[in-house]
């Protein structure tokens, strides 16, 4: 019998080579995994089924790289990728390690700092362009503060607005085609960060010389390290028609960045979120910007990365059995009846709405199953309905 959670090229699933190269360093130990070749990457997700993978500049190409060294990685990992069959439908910069960026990119008070940030992105594009890229994702992770004493975040919105306005044109001279998705997260590793949410990001976008280019990447871990409902910020940015990638991966509220495997703590709320993504078909990459334990070495990286897609291959049949469920369909309809009460017209206006007279304490006793409803949804998780 075939593997129904196996993973499949149209399932979009991948990885990005920090994640699965991540060596398990924390700020209280050194690395536990040896290091890992942007080559070997390729050949391990493929083993695991993934569909493509993704990279910082510097994930692939060392900062300090001459130009013979970056023309050699980039036409081996060229070769992993057509031996393999991955692709490659996102890219990003890394403007956050570096100590040239230890009080902002490109936000930073320096000039020469911004205009270096700025170089770097452009260049990451070019990078990104190289193997077919389309989405570029734009974490902020300097872009913030210890102490607001160091800068108005007003002038620090206005740097921010003028580089990706720069880098908008720049895709466009060189017709990239990019799609710019900006990632927000509330703290970790500066105390603050100037857009915490996505709906930050989704309230600055319009203010943009090309909203039309840029949309949001919202994480999962990101939305819940401060408690919000992730489920809730992606409705809203496919609502506005800005989800242009998303990260998945799981986070216990009130922690620092934990990157754990997709579904891991919170499968209801993971739940969910793979089930609004599945209804609204959402076409774009299932991107896992998650890590593997501490105490795995590469096989057990291996168990990571199919654990995440099977995780999510898994909820994605049980959002199928959900929708399809007669009592939860019953349940549904029972809860959108408008019957009873005066017949509201096709097309409510002020006007007809100011002549209508509604029965509160009427409206008031309807009864709304949600506790039916959410157990219902547990059965349906659990197996057992």
């Amino acid at each position: 019998m075939a593997d129904s959670f196996k993973p499949r090229p149209e399932d979009k699933f991948t990885f990005g080579l920090w994640t699965v190269g991540n060596r398990g360093r924390d700020p209280f130990g050194e690395a536990v995994r040896p290091t890992i070749s942007p080559v070997d990457i390729v050949a391990l997700l493929a083993e695991c089924g993934a569909w493509g993978v993704n990279f910082h500049d510097n994930d692939l190409v060392p900062i300090d790289a001459t130009a013979s060294e970056r023309d050699k990685i980039v036409k081996d990992f060229r070769a992993a990728l057509k031996k393999h069959g991955l692709v490659v439908p996102m890219a990003t910069v890394n403007l956050f390690y570096d100590p040239v960026f230890r009080d902002g990119a490109l936000t930073s008070n320096d000039c020469r700092v911004r205009a270096y940030a700025l170089q770097k992105t452009m260049r990451a594009m070019d990078l990104g362009a190289e193997f077919g890229a389309k989405i570029f994702v734009m974490w902020g992770g300097r872009e913030g503060t210890e102490s607001d004493a160091c800068r108005r975040p007003d002038d620090a919105i206005k740097r921010l607005r003028e580089a990706i306005n720069s880098l908008c044109e720049y895709s466009i001279s060189q017709k990239y085609g990019y799609k710019f998705a900006l990632e927000a997260k509330p703290n970790e590793p500066r105390g603050a960060i100037y857009f915490p949410t996505t709906g930050a990001y989704l309230g600055f976008i319009p203010t943009l010389d090309h909203p039309e280019m840029v949309g949001v990447n919202p994480e999962v871990a990101h939305e819940q390290m401060p408690g919000l409902n992730v489920l809730h910020s992606v409705a809203q940015a496919w609502e506005a028609g800005k989800l242009f990638h998303i990260d998945l991966n799981d986070q216990e509220t009130g922690k620092y960045d934990q990157d754990f495997r997709f579904g891991s703590v919170n499968p209801k709320a993971a739940f969910f979120l793979v089930k609004f993504l599945e209804d609204v078909g959402y076409s774009g990459p299932r991107h896992f910007d998650a890590h593997a334990y501490r105490t795995e070495d590469y096989e057990g990286v291996k168990d990571f990365a199919r654990g995440c897609m099977r995780t999510y291959l898994i909820l994605k049949q049980k959002a199928k059995e959900w929708n399809a469920n007669p009592e939860i369909k019953a349940t549904l309809k029972e809860i959108a009846s408008c019957n009873g009460g005066p017949k509201l017209p096709e097309k409510l206006t002020s006007a007809k709405l100011a002549d209508i007279e509604f029965d509160r304490v009427h409206l008031a006793q309807k009864k709304l199953p949600y506790e039916r409803l959410d157990q219902l949804t547990m059965d349906v998780l659990f197996g057992v309905r």
